[in-house]
């Protein structure tokens, strides 16, 4: 197991999604940003289901400053209730999950 996780972030365009990833970056809270545009969500929203078309963030980082992160992406989010979720990653490229943790503060 390793402290690496991954946190998936939906935006309402590509715009917002540039701007967070830039914010995240600029105070070394994530090692990567992926944006995967064109995301059709559906979803339940005030009592019935809705959708959209929105940008993913895939936010490569650290659980120890998730709670940072989280603080961040609601600051420059435009939705009432982002959706902010964090999942561990339990192994991969030792290089790798060794240089997310050398780009995160």
């Amino acid at each position: 197991m390793t402290n690496a996780i991954i946190v998936l972030v939906t935006c309402k365009d590509r715009k917002q999604a540039q701007a967070i990833a830039q914010g995240l970056l600029e105070k070394k809270l994530i090692a990567c940003a992926n944006l995967i545009g064109r995301v059709e969500s559906r979803f339940w929203w005030e009592g019935k289901i809705d959708h959209g078309k929105e940008t993913m963030l895939v936010l490569k980082t650290q659980k120890n400053v998730l709670s940072r992160i989280i603080t961040v992406v609601k600051t420059l989010h435009s939705y009432e209730t982002p959706e902010i979720i964090a999942l561990p990653i339990i192994g991969g490229s030792k290089d790798y999950l060794k240089w997310i943790k050398e780009s995160v503060c």
